[in-house]
């Protein structure tokens, strides 16, 4: 972490770029470029806007394909992965790719973050509350799925000079999470109506009102993922999330833009023929007749409406069954295609995960304003389907009142149903919740970030167990608990990873649970 010691000072933006297309190909000669003396050492004022730009991108797109694509989107099961050679959908923990996605965050997002948190803030050369609060909006969203990932990660010292960087404790980053949103938060109440950072935001166009809805509903996320670990906590700050008001239509809803120049990185891998539809969303789509499926997924090759998963953790030698090959699944839509990766918007956050929240905030206790669980949840579905075009009042019913449980599959390993839940809401406390989580699973593809944390959080929705895994710490039919810090900071930053594990409470395993992942 040596190369975090002077992050922002020592890079001007027009570095940043340099930085950012190419960290993730290779960093072997990070630590020159960032301390080399020719650069600019500061951002004036339309430089720490196109900063912001910079910091939002970047924490998307930064070695997405290894940090995204070949972990969360494999252990949340809405893909599988049929490239013979990638061994991670078999628990392993490929050292090099865990090592950009770390460089590929740290090394070109943060410091274009801290470049806008150090000039817009209290005493910043361009200081202006709205833009500090913003900023310090988006500092949580981007920090959050990677201590979900790592667990104790730098956060509260990185760009503070110090020349070895320690790791905070997951419990420590959360709670500042909590505190900074509502910080924020009730900064910009103050500036209700008016407009910060202007087109520059590429989600909002620095909509004020928009910002405050994101941030309290990223605010029950973290309070509902906290909620077993510190229950009383969670129910106070969930709570006051609801209060203040969090997405409630699809117009609230946050997506990335994108262009020719910063494209859409999911929709850039797909040319890469990696991953294809899981058996997990196969059966659960096909089983509910979900009419998303075509929303999510294209047919079989040579077929009309002919969908086909796999099961996550297949061999090299098993993925050379004919019925495994990519001419034989289902891979992406249409709209997540290379030919669309500059005009198709990176989904950060869907209304519907709302609705979904306060549902289970429901089942739990807390008062998550009017409504009761069951209509937050049929409400999360009807707003998850019109997010995808899908508005006619009687298919949205149907599927609501619909009664058939997940489907058995005719595959490769002849896969059982994935559940017997339907999803017209049940009576049973005990089924309802495990719909819940089903269903916000389903409406928050393509985010595999999320999707792996709820299901080591919840166990739900009930995903199949790996055909095979090559992880001795992560069997087969064991959850995949986190990834081992990376080589990198083993290297150079020794001290402070050792101190990491002390904090993490467990060794170093992906077996061992995160801070708010308990039982």
């Amino acid at each position: 972490m040596k190369q975090m010691k002077r992050s922002y000072k020592s890079i001007s933006l027009a570095l940043l770029v340099t930085v950012a297309a190419g960290a993730y190909s290779c960093t072997d000669n990070f630590e020159e470029i960032n301390t080399n003396k020719t650069k600019l050492t500061s951002l004036d004022e339309s430089g720490t806007e196109n900063a912001f730009a910079a910091a939002q991108y970047r924490s998307i797109q930064a070695s997405w394909q290894t940090y995204q694509s070949l972990f969360a989107d494999l252990q949340g099961q809405y893909f599988a992965n049929i490239a013979q050679n990638f061994a991670s959908d078999r628990n392993v923990m490929v050292g090099n790719w865990l090592n950009g996605a770390w460089n590929g965050f740290y090394g070109t997002a943060v410091p274009a973050l801290l470049g806008v948190l150090e000039n817009t803030g209290p005493g910043g050369k361009y200081e202006n509350a709205g833009k500090f609060a913003i900023a310090n909006i988006w500092k949580v969203y981007m920090y959050l799925p990677r201590t979900d990932y790592w667990g104790p990660i730098p956060y509260s010292k990185v760009g503070s000079g110090e020349a070895s960087v320690p790791y905070d404790s997951q419990e420590s980053i959360y709670k500042d999470f909590l505190a900074t949103l509502k910080t924020s938060t009730a900064t910009l109440e103050g500036l209700k109506g008016s407009t910060v950072f202007g087109t520059v935001d590429q989600i909002y166009a620095g909509d004020v009102n928009k910002w405050i809805l994101f941030a309290n509903t990223l605010r029950l996320r973290i309070a509902m993922r906290m909620s077993k670990v510190e229950p009383a906590l969670a129910k106070t700050e969930a709570e006051a999330a609801v209060a203040g008001g969090t997405l409630a239509t699809n117009a609230d809803d946050a997506f990335l833009k994108v262009n020719a120049n910063s494209f859409n990185p999911m929709n850039q891998a797909t040319a890469w023929n990696e991953f294809r539809m899981s058996a997990a969303m196969e059966s659960v789509l096909k089983g509910y007749s979900d009419p998303r499926i075509s929303k999510y997924y294209a047919p079989v090759p040579g077929t009309v409406n002919t969908f086909k998963g796999l099961r996550n953790g297949y061999t090299q030698g098993q993925l050379e069954a004919p019925e495994n090959k990519a001419n034989a699944t289902s891979n992406v839509a249409d709209a997540f295609l290379p030919a669309v990766q500059a005009s198709n918007p990176f989904a950060i956050m869907y209304t519907s995960e709302a609705y979904f929240l306060k549902a289970e905030g429901v089942l739990k206790g807390w008062n998550m304003g009017t409504g009761t669980a069951k209509e937050f949840y049929e409400k999360g579905i009807e707003t998850a389907f019109k997010q995808w075009g899908i508005a006619d009042a009687t298919v949205i019913s149907s599927y609501i009142n619909g009664t058939t449980p997940p489907a058995a599959l005719a595959d490769f390993s002849k896969t059982p149903a994935l559940s017997d839940i339907p999803v017209k809401f049940s009576t049973d406390p005990a089924k309802q919740l495990e719909q819940i989580i089903t269903q916000k699973w389903l409406a928050n593809y393509p985010n595999g970030h999320e999707a792996w944390a709820e299901y080591r959080r919840t166990g739900y929705p009930k995903l199949y167990a790996r055909i095979n895994s090559e992880n001795p710490d992560t069997p087969k039919d064991a959850v995949l608990r986190r990834t081992p810090f990376v080589i990198g900071e083993q290297q150079t930053n020794a001290a402070a990873v050792t101190d990491a594990i002390t904090k993490l409470g467990g060794e170093d395993k992906s077996s061992t649970r995160l801070w708010w992942d308990k039982p």
